[in-house]
Formats: C-alpha cells, sequence, structure tokens
C-alpha cells in the first residue's frame, strides 16, 4: 500500500511560520523526487517545491523562493517544507507527491503518488 501522508497545517498569522511534514509509507522515498503542490481556494493547483534523491537540489517557485525551504531526511522516510514569512495569499490546501524517475521539476505530470493535503490558512 504505497501512500504519502501530510501534516502540519494549521492556522497562522501574516508574519508567521509553519513546517509541513510528508511521510510516505509502503515505499522508501530515497530514490524519488518530492515535489510540494498547493491549490488556494478558486485557483489552479500550483507546484511550489521540490526536492531530488540523487543529490539533494531543489527547486521553488518564484512567489516563494527565499521564504520556503524544502529538506528531506531519508532515515524517517520525511520530506519538510518549512514556510516563513507567510502571507495570506500562501493560505491553500499543500499537496506533497513523489516523482519515481527523480526528475527534479515540479511539472504535475511527472509525480505518480500523491497525498491527501493538510490545510494552511495565513489569517489575522
Amino acid at each position: 500500500q504505497v501512500q504519502l501522508v501530510e501534516s502540519g497545517g494549521g492556522l497562522v498569522q501574516p508574519g508567521g511560520s509553519l513546517r509541513l511534514s510528508c511521510a510516505a509509507s509502503g515505499f522508501t522515498l530515497d530514490y524519488y523526487a518530492i515535489g510540494w503542490f498547493r491549490q488556494a481556494p478558486g485557483k489552479e493547483r500550483e507546484g511550489v517545491s521540490c526536492i531530488s534523491s540523487s543529490d539533494g537540489s531543489t527547486l521553488y517557485s518564484h512567489s516563494v523562493k527565499g521564504r520556503f525551504t524544502i529538506s528531506r531526511d531519508n532515515a524517517k522516510n520525511t520530506v519538510y517544507l518549512q514556510m516563513n514569512s507567510l502571507t495570506p495569499e500562501d493560505t491553500a490546501v499543500y499537496y506533497c507527491a513523489a516523482d519515481p524517475y527523480d526528475r527534479g521539476s515540479y511539472e504535475e505530470r511527472y509525480f505518480a503518488v500523491w497525498g491527501q493535503g493538510t490545510l494552511v490558512t495565513v489569517s489575522s
């Protein structure tokens, strides 16, 4: 049973921080690139960040670069997304997904396994 489960979402004030976790079960993520995506109310899902398995290289969308940091801990079979300086525009359901070919890109068509999402709400 291959599965990804996101956690760590919640309500945070503008300027605050959250750390999201993406835990894999039924497989090891060592050889997968992992991407983070988000879908805000009334908008299409967009790529946020990704991290490769081969060399740990990372990629960020323009809107989050400098504020968000993606990392992985293969021993814990988990990937993280540290989110700082949050704004209301970051409010969305955040998803993680796995690319078995380790392409290091957040094009959705590359990702075969998806979590069900965790809600982040940025509001006063």
